[in-house]
């Protein structure tokens, strides 16, 4: 994994709580699963039909019934529970998923979120992102700031079809933490290690205010 992933992984594992029901999105979310301290009392929730998601297995550990919504072979905790897909999304739909931690392609100052498609690439379809950006009592998003390109995937309005319209609570990136208010807009609230804030501000394309109490850290280190 390079430096800029765990990055972004060690950060999101701070937003869960202990008693919370998660959600970990294909891709980079599902990696969190490993980052989890197991003092946390908490159940990863999947999609496809499970509550009590643990650690990926040693090799020794591996069974091919038990996987993640991403296909990928996983363990499970004391207390976990199978069940089928439509209880699953009712879980989703009921408010029930204290916490959604997403992958993204692009996200707007708006809160907008785009994650499921690049168009003229082959897709197996939407999956359940819009039923989760929707149901989860809060929506986490993490992603690299830039693309391979180096432009900036923190847009003001997302170019790439929408999962989603005002539906990221918070937005973490391998260089900075954003809240999204509807009255205050998209706000920066820290700068991650190895990142000044005029990098921050070079590679956002979207619209941003500053924090005051991060104004006043900046301030305090100059």
């Amino acid at each position: 994994m390079s430096s800029a992933r765990e990055k972004i992984i060690k950060r999101a594992v701070q937003e869960i709580e202990d008693g919370m029901i998660v959600n970990l999105g294909i891709g980079m979310p599902t990696m969190i699963a490993n980052y989890i301290p197991k003092e946390k009392d908490i159940f990863l929730h999947s999609e496809n039909g499970l509550l009590g998601i643990g650690p990926y297995p040693e090799e020794s550990e591996v069974d091919a019934d038990l996987i993640n919504a991403g296909k990928e072979t996983v363990t499970v905790k004391e207390g976990g529970s199978f069940f089928d897909n439509a209880e699953s999304f009712a879980m989703i739909r009921g408010g029930h998923v204290d916490l959604a931690i997403l992958g993204g392609m692009e996200v707007s100052e708006q809160g907008d979120l785009a994650n499921w498609m690049i168009p003229g690439k082959m897709v197996k379809g939407m999956g359940g992102a819009m039923d989760i950006v929707q149901g989860a009592q809060k929506v986490v998003i993490i992603m690299s700031h830039t693309n391979k390109d180096g432009e900036s995937k923190v847009r003001s309005n997302c170019e790439l079809p929408l999962t989603g319209k005002g539906v990221v609570s918070r937005l973490i990136t391998d260089m900075a933490v954003f809240d999204f208010d509807k009255e205050k807009g998209m706000i920066l609230i820290e700068i991650l290690d190895g990142v000044d804030l005029e990098t921050v501000k070079q590679y956002t394309e979207a619209s941003f205010t500053i924090d005051d109490a991060l104004l006043k850290a900046e301030g305090a280190g100059r």
